[in-house]
């Protein structure tokens, strides 16, 4: 398997504990959903979770780099976008000031250490 195949197989890897760690929490967990926005932009999230009357769009973003501000920006405007409150983004580390933000905006940052550690348990 090429390099680029095995970065899939472990980017699905990831995805299949992500979903697993919400399903375990109680969440309906729906993969791969693009929603129109309010300006007609289609917007992709790699999950949408629903519990009770709470639906949250989830990225998953499997980088060796820090996660910087400039991508829990995007997550925001595009669940703003399509009426999606509190997005969730999965990540290895992620920046102070993305960090920073995410906490102003009510995102919700979740560490594969996280996940791991929860699935584990």
């Amino acid at each position: 398997m090429d390099a680029k195949g095995a970065r899939l197989e472990t980017s699905s890897n990831l995805k299949q504990s992500v979903i697993q760690y919400f399903r375990k929490k109680g969440y309906k967990v729906e993969e791969d959903v693009s929603l129109e926005g309010y300006r007609g932009v289609p917007r992709n999230f790699d999950l949408v979770i629903q519990k009770g009357r709470l639906t949250q769009g989830v990225w998953i973003k499997e980088w060796k780099r820090t996660i910087g501000i400039n991508v829990i920006i995007n997550l925001d405007k595009a669940s703003e976008e399509v009426g999606l409150p509190n997005p969730v983004i999965v990540g290895e580390k992620f920046s102070d000031h993305a960090k920073a933000y995410a906490n102003r905006r009510k995102i919700m940052i979740l560490t594969t250490r996280q996940i791991l550690q929860s699935l584990k348990a």
